[in-house]
């Protein structure tokens, strides 16, 4: 890597939100020589958690095969998306790579972005209202209050 060369961790999840991000930095932040990491945080405790819900004690045993079947749907499903990322890599010409770690997203990215030696964090929001943030939390909130470094928060242009 060149002496001058930033790291930069960008965020990444299926939203249409973190695509934006990724696009507003490549455009409007992104210099020669950065390197790139891309953050996926798999949620395979969301499958888990919506199954068991449905489930009794009497039929535990009986859908494990079925759980298991999701969990596995899900794992392919995040690497045709990190292969994505990848993708959108190298059709940027960006050095750099994608990382998936399991765990709460915020706490991964503040994590990673320190594990990488990153000078700057750059994220989507959703746009949660200060009630719903309140009750179910924000990623990017967690990382803006939990951040040792530089955080962009990019959020959708409104139409």
């Amino acid at each position: 890597m060149a002496k001058n060369a930033r790291t930069i961790v960008i965020a990444m999840d299926k939203s249409e939100n973190s695509m934006y991000a990724f696009e507003y930095f490549q455009q409007h932040v992104q210099q020669p020589g950065d390197n790139v990491v891309l953050v996926h945080c798999p949620d395979y405790q969301g499958v888990t958690q919506s199954l068991f819900r449905q489930m009794t004690a009497t039929f535990v045993y009986s859908e494990l095969g079925a759980v298991a079947e999701q969990l596995e749907e899900a794992r392919k499903n995040d690497k045709i998306f990190l292969d994505g990322l990848e993708e959108k890599l190298a059709a940027g010409d960006m050095k750099g790579k994608v990382l998936s770690i399991a765990g709460q997203p915020g706490e991964v990215i503040v994590k990673a972005a320190e594990d990488e030696g990153a000078g700057l964090i750059v994220t989507g929001s959703r746009g949660l209202s200060v009630i719903r943030r309140t009750l179910v939390g924000s990623v990017s909130d967690y990382i803006l209050h939990h951040s040792n470094i530089p955080v962009l928060v990019c959020r959708l242009p409104v139409t």
